[in-house]
C-alpha cells in the first residue's frame, strides 16, 4: 500500500474514532485516491450535511439536496412558501448507495441511515391507507414535517421511480406489502380494461385488488385515464416485486396482464411501440383547424396526436404510437430495463417477459436504427419515417414549424440493449451494442463477446449509464478488456463529476443532488472488480421527480427549478 494510502486511512480511522465525519480530502478539496473514496466521501458528506436540524424533531430524514456553497437544503417555493424538499422516492438511489457501500466496508452505519429514514416514514407519515407521501407530486417539508402537494395534482405519481423495494421490505416487510398493494389500489381505475391513471387518490379503501375480473380488451380502447408506459412501468415493476417479496401469485399475474397490454398495441405490421395502450375519452370537441396551445393540448380533447397530426397522417397518429423524442427511451430504455431485471429475478416464470421485452427492442432496431449514424430515426409505429419533417400545427407534441430530429442511441441505450444481451445472448443485439459503443467513441467490443476485441482505453465517456452497460458487457465474458474500460469510465467520472465530496454533472451547478446516480455506478465497478457484483444492489433505471408550480418557473420539474440551476 503507498504511503498516501496508509496516511489517508489511518487519517480516516482517527476521524470516527473521534466521531467527525467528513474526510480529509473532502475538507481540503484534494481528489481521492480511488472511486470507493469518492463514494465513501459523498456518503459521509450527504449524512453530515443532510443531517435534519430544522424540524426541531431530530428525525433520520434528509433533504433531497444541499446548495453546494452553503450547505443549506433545496427548497420548493410555491405562492411565495418555501418548503425543504424532502422525497423519499428521490432518495431511492442514494438508499442503494447507502447499502452498497456498507457491504463493501462493513459500516453499518450507511445502511442504518437508510433504514431509519425508510422507518420513520412507515411509522410517522404513511398515509391511512398504506400510501406514502412521495413520488412527483408530494413532498415531505421538513421545517414542519407535514406533507405539501397542493402546489400540483396533491396526489400519488410514480413515473419511472422503481423504489428499492427490498430494502423497505427487510425494514418493515408488513408495511411495504401493503404499500405495493395500495400502489395497484389507487391507480387502476377499471380492473376489466386495466384503465390506469399516473393519478392516485390518498384515501381510496382497499378494493378487491388480485379478485377482480380481467375483459382483456382491445388496444387503444378509449378511457378516463392515461395508460402512459412511464406509470405502468412503476406498476409491474410493483406487481412482480410484490410477488418476490410476499410470493403473491395474483400480483405477478396481473403485472404480466399488465405488460402484456402495452405488447398487443404495438403495431401489428412493425412489432414497434407503445407508449400507451388506451386512448383519452374525448370529452370536448377541439377546434378544426389553427393551434392547440394551453388547454387545447389537454386530454379531454381526445387522443392529442390525432388532433395535430391526423389530417396529415391519419389514423396511425395516435399518442401511443408516437416514436420520437423522450418517449423512445421511456420505452426501449426504461421500461426495458425494469422488466429485463423482473425476468432475472423470475426465473423461469419470467421468461415470457423476457421475450416480449427482446422482441420489441429488435423491432426497434430494425425499423429505426441506423448503426452509421448510432441515432434512431423518428417515426409513427408503422415506420412511417419522419426525419426531417416538420410540425405543421402547434400542439402536445411541437410547436408549429419545428423540425422532428432523430434520437442518438446515447448511453442510456447502450446500458438496456447491453442487459438485453446479456439474458438473451440474441447476437442481433450484440450487434447493436457493438454499433452503439463505437459510436459514444469506447472502441469495439468484438465481433462476438471477447474476440476481436478492441476498446478505446482514451475514452472521455464519463456518465453512469456507460460505466453500467459497459459493467453488464463485462459479464458476458472474461475478457478484461472490458473491466479495463469500466475502471477507465469510472475514473473519467471521478475526476469530472465529484466535486468537494459531491457529484455533480458540471462544478458550476448551485445544488447538490443526494440521489446521483454516479456512487452507485462506482460501487457497482468496485463490486465486479472484486467479482461480487451483488454485494452491490441493481441499478433499476429509475429516478424520482417533483413536478408542479414553482413560483416565477409556472409549472415545471425539480430537474429545472433545482438541479440545472448554476452559477451562470
Amino acid at each position: 500500500m503507498n504511503t498516501f494510502l496508509q496516511c489517508v486511512r489511518a487519517a480516516v480511522s482517527a476521524i470516527f474514532l473521534t466521531g467527525a465525519i467528513f474526510l480529509p480530502w473532502a475538507a481540503a478539496g484534494e481528489p481521492p485516491e480511488t472511486a470507493l473514496d469518492a463514494v465513501r466521501s459523498f456518503a459521509d458528506t450527504v449524512l453530515e450535511k443532510g443531517q435534519d436540524r430544522w424540524s426541531g424533531e431530530e428525525t433520520p430524514l434528509l433533504p433531497d439536496g444541499v446548495n453546494v456553497d452553503t450547505g443549506e437544503p433545496v427548497e420548493w417555493i410555491y405562492d411565495g412558501d418555501h418548503f425543504i424538499v424532502h422525497n423519499l422516492a428521490s432518495q431511492q438511489n442514494l438508499f442503494r448507495t447507502l447499502v452498497g457501500l456498507t457491504n463493501l466496508t462493513g459500516e453499518e452505519r450507511y445502511r442504518a441511515a437508510a433504514e431509519e429514514a425508510i422507518r420513520y416514514h412507515f411509522n410517522e407519515l404513511r398515509s391511512e391507507c398504506g400510501l406514502l407521501r412521495w413520488g412527483g407530486h408530494q413532498i415531505i417539508d421538513l421545517a414542519t414535517l407535514e406533507p405539501v402537494g397542493h402546489f400540483d395534482a396533491d396526489c400519488h405519481e410514480f413515473k419511472n421511480s422503481f423504489p428499492f423495494y427490498e430494502l423497505m421490505a427487510e425494514v418493515d416487510r408488513e408495511a411495504t406489502v401493503e404499500f405495493l398493494r395500495a400502489f395497484w389500489n389507487a391507480h387502476i381505475m377499471d380492473w376489466g380494461r386495466l384503465d390506469m391513471n399516473r393519478h392516485g387518490p390518498y384515501g381510496r379503501g382497499m378494493g378487491d385488488l388480485w379478485d377482480n375480473e380481467f375483459e382483456q380488451p382491445e388496444p387503444f380502447f378509449e378511457g378516463r385515464g392515461l395508460t402512459f408506459i412511464n406509470c405502468g412501468s412503476d406498476l409491474i415493476y410493483a406487481g412482480g416485486m410484490l410477488h418476490v417479496i410476499n410470493d403473491e401469485d395474483g400480483a405477478l399475474t396481473w403485472g404480466k396482464r399488465l405488460a402484456e397490454q402495452y405488447v398487443r398495441a404495438r403495431h401489428p405490421d412493425t412489432g414497434l411501440g407503445v407508449y400507451q395502450y388506451s386512448k383519452p375519452e374525448q370529452r370536448e370537441e377541439p377546434p378544426e383547424t389553427g393551434p392547440l396551445e394551453g388547454r387545447l393540448t389537454w386530454s379531454s380533447y381526445g387522443d392529442r396526436a390525432m388532433n395535430q397530426f391526423g389530417a396529415e397522417f391519419g389514423d396511425v397518429a395516435r399518442e401511443g404510437w408516437v416514436l420520437w423524442g423522450g418517449r423512445t427511451s421511456v420505452i426501449y430504455v426504461s421500461n426495458a430495463l425494469i422488466q429485463l431485471e423482473l425476468a432475472e429475478r423470475l426465473g423461469d416464470e419470467g421468461e415470457n417477459l423476457l421475450e416480449s421485452t427482446a422482441d420489441g427492442m429488435k423491432a426497434f432496431l430494425e425499423h429505426a436504427y441506423e448503426p452509421e449514424e448510432n441515432h434512431f430515426r423518428p417515426m409513427w409505429a408503422d415506420g412511417t419515417d419522419l426525419d426531417g419533417h416538420v410540425i405543421q400545427r402547434t400542439g402536445y407534441y411541437g410547436s408549429e414549424g419545428t423540425e422532428i430530429t432523430p434520437r442518438t442511441a446515447d448511453s442510456g441505450f447502450l446500458f438496456s440493449y447491453s442487459r438485453a444481451y446479456r439474458l438473451t445472448e440474441d447476437p442481433v443485439l450484440w450487434e447493436a451494442v457493438r454499433s452503439m459503443a463505437q459510436g459514444l467513441g469506447l472502441g469495439d467490443l468484438g465481433s462476438a463477446p471477447g474476440e476481436d476485441v478492441n476498446v478505446n482505453l482514451d475514452t472521455s465517456r464519463s456518465d453512469p449509464d456507460a460505466l453500467f452497460a459497459v459493467l453488464e458487457i463485462s459479464q458476458t465474458a472474461d475478457e478484461p478488456a472490458y473491466l479495463e474500460l469500466a475502471e477507465v469510465i469510472g475514473d473519467n467520472i471521478v475526476r469530472g463529476r465529484y466535486h468537494d465530496g459531491f457529484f455533480l454533472q458540471s462544478a458550476n451547478r448551485i445544488n447538490a443532488n443526494f440521489d446521483a446516480v454516479e456512487p452507485l455506478a462506482l460501487l457497482s465497478l468496485e463490486a465486479a472488480r472484486r467479482g461480487e457484483p451483488e454485494a452491490v444492489p441493481i441499478y433499476s433505471g429509475g429516478r424520482g421527480f417533483i413536478h408542479g408550480r414553482f413560483d416565477g418557473m409556472g409549472r415545471t420539474y425539480d430537474h429545472s427549478a433545482i438541479w440545472n440551476q448554476t452559477r451562470d
